[in-house]
């Protein structure tokens, strides 16, 4: 074991990953010398070579699209795109020949590779840095969507995804790369993608997160435990596959529940979550669902960040709505 943050979680799974299996390659922008903008990747091109993790131009499309080439021919690309809003030059190849190419080929090829992209906002970094877009990638069949939020799950999903006969979109919340510790094995690990985590158990209401925000999820919850209110808190993980029957298993017992992300409120995935509770809790709900979310607006400069992010005192005044209903 080793007291680990998210960052050194992600290094390390690559780290083993690049040891462990020869096909595994990396690419993207300054991820060989500079070790990445977040320095996710630091120290391993020294450790594996430049042949296996290789800094390539500014071109989103180019990185994932070369990605997708190697991955069909037999390798397990990690690509990184160094921020969510810079990823949509790649989306053509994401949505066009990534998320296909085994339904195109009738499963003669797959495309088993990961990108991972730092996301969310809270670091002063605006617009194009700070975007929450995960329901854009949800959205498209195909793909797996995966989003840690501890330590030991980034090490274990990424390695998993590195796995999956499938592409993996591996959405990293930039506010906790350094945010959060926990004892991490340093063996060879993979969390199963899919299944969501029961943080924490409780009768009276569902608080449902992903990310960054399970920071405020976890804060709100403590602050209405004080106040003698039994919280469950569900950390989603994974978007996509969506494990609808652990969802509707914590809120068929609580009655309540309020989703919470930071991704603007129209269209955002709490919709699809707040959807399945509708349609499958119908009978067990006391209260309608309540989402906390950013605004229908583009990221704002830092100086309102925190106009726009979800806080703690919102998720705690939304939950006690719901549970006045």
């Amino acid at each position: 074991m080793a007291e680990l943050n998210i960052a050194q979680a992600l290094n390390g799974a690559l780290d083993t990953a690049l040891s462990a299996d020869d096909r595994v390659v990396l690419l993207g922008e300054d991820i060989g010398r500079a070790g990445g903008v977040f320095r996710i990747t630091d120290g391993l091109r020294e450790r594996h070579g430049a042949q296996r993790v290789i800094d390539t131009p500014v071109a989103e499309s180019g990185i994932v699209g070369a990605a997708f080439g190697m991955a069909v021919a037999g390798l397990r690309p990690v690509a990184e795109i160094q921020f969510l809003g810079f990823s949509y030059p790649a989306y053509d190849q994401v949505v066009n020949h990534v998320a296909r190419i085994r339904n195109r080929t009738n499963h003669r090829f797959t495309a088993p590779m990961v990108v991972r992209i730092p996301f969310g906002g809270g670091i002063g970094a605006a617009e194009h840095h700070s975007e929450s877009t995960e329901a854009v990638y949800a959205h498209v069949p195909g793909l797996k969507v995966v989003v840690p939020s501890t330590p030991r799950d980034a090490r274990g999903l990424l390695l998993a995804a590195i796995e999956d006969p499938d592409p993996v979109i591996f959405l990293e919340p930039i506010r906790l790369y350094r945010a959060v510790k926990e004892d991490v094995p340093e063996i060879y690990y993979k969390t199963d993608i899919g299944p969501i985590r029961v943080e924490r158990t409780g009768t009276d209401i569902s608080l449902i997160s992903w990310g960054a925000m399970m920071k405020e999820t976890r804060q709100a919850a403590t602050s209405l435990e004080q106040s003698g209110i039994s919280v469950e808190v569900i950390d989603v993980r994974t978007l996509t596959p969506l494990d609808r029957d652990g969802i509707v298993a914590s809120v068929s017992k609580t009655g309540r529940a309020v989703v919470v992300h930071e991704a603007p409120l129209t269209g955002g995935f709490g919709a699809e979550i707040s959807a399945t509770i509708a349609e499958r809790c119908l009978y067990s709900l006391q209260a309608p669902v309540a989402r906390v979310t950013g605004w229908d607006t583009i990221f704002p400069l830092k100086r309102s960040e925190h106009h726009y992010l979800p806080s703690v005192d919102r998720i705690v005044s939304a939950a006690e709505r719901t549970l006045e209903e």
